[in-house]
């Protein structure tokens, strides 16, 4: 008996309908997108009824132009860093037996090498075993037996350098921290659905959708925001003058002209901080408020204990934005940073603070900016293809398989809509390869019928009934549609999987519609054939 229940029609037909409202924004796209970006600012808009669904197919790069850049983050940066901070441990450390090493000095090197001269030559050995000492084993499963330093002794000098498989951790840490703080900066502005990877060793691959320039991007995830607190020892005439090793010349962002003498060894950094909010100082000029974790916040109020009336400077990317001389206690571990900032560049640089300091230094190695004339060419190519397509399957199918073909190709006009209301639900990015994926689905979406309908014509043959050939070409079809179609899927998830970029765009069109075609074909015709039977009680049919 040609049969679908009651329950099951609804079911059908509402996920159709909750389908084709989820895509329905995508039509007017431009309204939709001026209502979300309206509520993102807390502004009421009502330029799309609050009630409807307001989700949309994100455009990609291709499509909607952008900015495409490629950086290689210099790792050997973070070398240096790594040797400046170990030099106040060893310095400490060989002071606590001084009777034996005598006085130590930092003598200049490779930024990624520390040279230690001790004045007594006889304590070498004993000075050598307690930097070893220093030594740590490394926790990754690629240095395992393996120690962070290698220290050296040739007379009262001592060598220490970072081992290889340190270094080769160094890299990785890098590029992890680099990737998910380039990630949190970008978010922070509100660009939607940027691509953001990492390409071979030392290289990151950032592509943001809708943004008018390369630059915009660059001046957001460009810029180091390395925030330290260092020590002053005093004045200085320019940066060219004579410094000692550990000790660093640095100018002031506020007075032209203005030098500072520095240690190299901050005080707080950056990176201890847990919050950072643009706010206004006491003359109502802008200024940054921020806050310190727990470690940051303890060092930071025993060293503004034990320096009371000795400056020290707040640097950000080299420059000192001040250098006020500190007054009394600051527990808590909060602050304000002042200087000549506008309200946007306070705002701008508390989103850097907040997304935290880049450990290295980024060269771009390559850039561009796409037009979103481009991308509008590439839609609209696609639309033609996708209409060329759709009509040459539409009447191919109505031609060979007449009112059944009908209603194969009522359930391909859903089967569109369905794909798009997937794309809006999963907030997936089209990109050019997936108006491919799309155009190829519709040339697929009518595999299923076709091989319902020839089964359907088979039993004809064999002088059944029309109700029972129907319902017979169902399910004699049924377990090679799923064969098909399964497999088809199979791939479509390796290719998400293995791929990237484009390749994924193409996986996630191509998998979302093999889905919908096989929901389309099996359910929706099938519905429109009973309901189409149960109202014309046809005696014979012709597929």
């Amino acid at each position: 008996m040609l049969h679908i229940s009651a329950y099951k029609q609804v079911m059908i037909w509402l996920t159709v309908v909750v389908g084709l409202a989820l895509a329905l924004p995508n039509a007017f796209y431009s309204r939709v997108e001026t209502h979300n970006d309206a509520l993102a600012q807390g502004q009421d808009d009502t330029s799309w009824p609050g009630f409807m669904p307001s989700g949309l197919v994100n455009l990609g790069l291709d499509l909607r132009g952008g900015a495409h850049l490629l950086a290689e983050v210099q790792t050997a940066d973070v070398y240096a860093t790594i040797m400046d901070a170990t030099w106040p441990e060893v310095r400490d450390a060989l002071a606590a037996d001084r009777d034996t090493v005598g006085f130590v000095t930092r003598e200049a090197s490779r930024p990624d090498q520390l040279i230690v001269r001790i004045s007594e030559p006889a304590g070498a050995a004993r000075a050598l075993e307690i930097v070893r000492g220093l030594a740590r084993p490394i926790t990754s499963l690629t240095g395992v037996g393996s120690t962070d330093i290698e220290v050296a002794g040739n007379g009262p000098m001592l060598t220490i350098n970072l081992s290889d498989a340190e270094k080769l951790a160094v890299d990785d840490r890098t590029m992890q921290q680099s990737l998910e703080i380039i990630r949190r900066r970008i978010d922070e502005v509100g660009t939607r659905e940027p691509t953001i990877q990492r390409q071979g060793n030392t290289r990151i691959l950032v592509e943001v959708p809708g943004v008018g320039s390369a630059q915009e991007v660059k001046d957001i995830i460009g810029t180091t925001a390395q925030l330290t607190f260092q020590p002053v020892i005093g004045g200085a005439g320019s940066t060219s003058d004579p410094v000692s090793a550990g000790q660093e010349i640095l100018p002031s962002v506020d007075s032209p002209g203005t030098f500072y003498l520095l240690d190299t060894a901050p005080v707080v950094s950056g990176e201890e901080l847990v919050d950072a909010q643009p706010s206004f100082d006491q003359n109502g000029r802008a200024a940054v408020s921020f806050r310190f974790n727990v470690s940051g916040a303890r060092k930071f109020g025993d060293y503004t204990l034990d320096h009371i009336g000795e400056p020290f400077a707040i640097v950000l990317d080299n420059e000192v934005i001040s250098a006020p001389t500190i007054q009394s206690h600051i527990p808590g571990g909060s602050g304000i940073i002042t200087g000549n900032f506008t309200v946007e560049e306070s705002t701008n640089l508390a989103v850097l603070l907040r997304a935290g300091a880049l450990p290295a230094k980024l060269n771009f190695l390559e850039e561009r900016t796409i037009g979103p004339q481009l991308g509008q060419d590439s839609i609209d190519a696609g639309k033609k293809a996708a209409m060329v397509g759709s009509v040459l399957v539409v009447g191919f199918m109505w031609m060979t398989y007449g009112l059944f073909g009908f209603f194969a190709n009522i359930a391909l006009i859903i089967n569109m809509g369905l794909i798009f209301g997937g794309l809006s639900l999963l907030g997936a990015t089209l990109t050019l390869p997936g108006i491919a994926g799309i155009v190829l689905t519709v040339g697929m979406a009518v595999d299923a019928n076709v091989l319902v309908f020839e089964r359907i014509r088979e039993e004809l043959k064999t002088a059944k009934g029309p109700a029972r050939a129907i319902e017979l070409g169902y399910e004699r079809a049924l377990s090679a549609i799923v064969d098909s179609n399964v497999t088809t899927l199979i791939t479509a998830f390796i290719l998400f999987y293995m791929g990237s970029g484009p390749v994924r765009g193409f996986a996630v069109t191509l998998g979302l519609g093999i889905i919908t075609s096989i929901f389309t074909a099996i359910f929706v015709t099938r519905s429109l054939i009973v309901i189409w039977f149960a109202w014309r009680r046809p005696k014979t049919i012709e597929v």
